[in-house]
């Protein structure tokens, strides 16, 4: 109801066409949700959860069978590409945080369909390096895991795992010096917490998945049962 008489007052416009949103609370309307270039829920790489067209099985692809990531499994939302892309990077970078609650209902969906997300014990979000923190002013993961664990029921902690070190921009390396960037920069700081317990982390975009891999080493070495990664975007390039 507050939702509804928020959007009377003021009334909000759709993100991707402008016209008057017809979904409370939202800021995409029903047309354009029905555009959004999800990704498919089934056959998809059972670790990584890269999809491929006309495969409605589970697979192992190629690139996890060559170099298993130490994440479990992954599960991304939606393709990092045209209109959405472009409103991802608004988020991520110029605080468009009102496309928050839209992004978490992808997400959302997306970990449902994945996980047994009963099975979840603790949501973290994917921290970011001392620079970036400076230069954004904060890290869009730590809200897009607030609003995910709440819908979740489960508690979220931003002081489990942190970043080290200072290693190049991920998204400046080519896929081959990916791993090699992110090799050892994760910490665990309340091991306890996450001990024998299934972690969901949560991060913005999937490229190669070596940032969540290097995150999962760390969270396993300090005892983690199973480390599952939930995205929002996947990019089209991995």
């Amino acid at each position: 109801m507050i939702a509804r008489l928020l959007d009377f007052l003021w009334p909000r416009t759709c993100e991707a066409c402008a016209r008057p949103v017809d979904r409370p609370g939202r800021y995409f309307c029903a047309d354009c949700l029905n555009r959004v270039p999800f990704l498919p829920t089934a056959g998809a790489c059972a670790v990584c959860g890269r999809a491929a067209e006309g495969n409605p099985h589970e697979f192992l692809c190629d690139d996890c069978a060559a170099a298993r990531p130490a994440f479990d499994r992954a599960a991304s939302a939606v393709r990092f590409e045209g209109a959405m892309r472009q409103m991802i990077l608004g988020y991520k970078f110029n605080r468009h945080l009102w496309l928050l609650e839209d992004f978490v209902d992808f997400l959302d969906a997306a970990v449902r369909a994945r996980f047994d997300a009963a099975a979840v014990d603790v949501v973290l979000p994917m921290p970011t390096t001392a620079f970036h923190r400076l230069d954004r002013g904060y890290n869009p993961c730590v809200y897009l895991a607030r609003r995910l664990a709440k819908r979740l029921d489960r508690r979220c902690d931003e002081r489990v795992l942190a970043r080290q070190g200072s290693p190049r921009r991920q998204s400046d390396l080519p896929a081959d010096e990916r791993r090699a960037n992110v090799e050892g920069t994760f910490a665990v700081r309340r091991a306890p917490w996450v001990r024998g317990r299934t972690v969901l982390v949560v991060d913005d975009i999937l490229t190669t998945g070596a940032t969540l891999s290097a995150a999962a080493t760390a969270l396993k070495a300090a005892g983690a049962a199973r480390v599952w990664a939930a995205t929002l975007a996947r990019s089209v390039r991995a």
